[in-house]
């Protein structure tokens, strides 16, 4: 009966997860959990799972084969498609601007305007639970690299602002894409066709966070380093 409850809740969001996942999920739930708790519990775990082992995959929310063939100009996807988001990039600021963000922020500097103010920890600073400070919200557009629950890897670009979408996004998190247009392997993300689920897997999240300023280094030409 809870298995049940489980998998219909999952199954209402887009998440058709896996026999033995969900087995493992109720078997390790303390016994007499109301329905409701247990739902809202297993969602958060599979929020934070990797989708590839969690997620059963299928023709019907997976990628199309033809998916990352770069000669075909476009392709529509009418089917719901669970993704989690492995990298996400924001393409409206040149890498050099988002280091020197970077730096100031480890200085403990923010901008107001063309003001520069020191943050005291402890007082204005608004670090995210996991003690790391925020990064300052990203205007896009945004890049990011998506997984589907077969493992297929494609680029998701935003063409029109998506609410949720941003740099503090979790790495791990969950997205379900529906009616969605692939253009030369390279899906357009807009509001229409990109529902945010949340969550993140935390130890890439972790790792992501910690090695994004040598990757934004790592892409500075060495020209443009030397000029700043």
């Amino acid at each position: 009966m809870a298995q049940l409850a489980v998998k219909t809740f999952l199954d209402s969001k887009g998440l058709s997860a896996t026999q033995a996942w969900i087995e493992s999920f109720v078997n390790s739930s303390r016994q007499g959990t109301p329905t409701p708790a247990l739902q809202k519990t297993a969602l958060f775990r599979i929020l934070a799972s990797d989708l590839t082992s969690s997620i059963k995959a299928s023709p019907n929310n997976t990628f199309p084969p033809n998916a990352l063939n770069p000669t075909v100009k476009e392709l529509r996807v009418p089917d719901a498609i669970p993704v989690q988001v492995l990298d996400i990039e924001d393409i409206g600021r040149s890498a050099w601007s988002q280091v020197e963000a970077i730096e100031a922020q480890e200085r403990g500097e923010t901008t107001k305007g063309r003001e520069v103010i020191r943050v005291v920890p402890g007082e204005e600073a608004d670090p995210t639970h996991d003690g790391t400070a925020p990064i300052p919200k990203s205007n896009g557009p945004h890049k990011l690299l998506l997984q589907d629950a077969k493992g297929t890897k494609i680029y998701g670009f935003e063409i029109t602002d998506v609410n949720g979408i941003d740099l503090n996004q979790g790495i791990g998190a969950k997205i379900i894409l529906k009616n969605m247009t692939i253009a030369r392997g390279v899906v357009l993300l807009d509001p229409n066709n990109t529902q945010i689920l949340g969550g993140k897997v935390e130890v890439w999240d972790k790792a992501w966070r910690s090695g994004r300023k040598e990757r934004l280094k790592s892409k500075v030409g060495p020209r443009e380093e030397e000029e700043l």
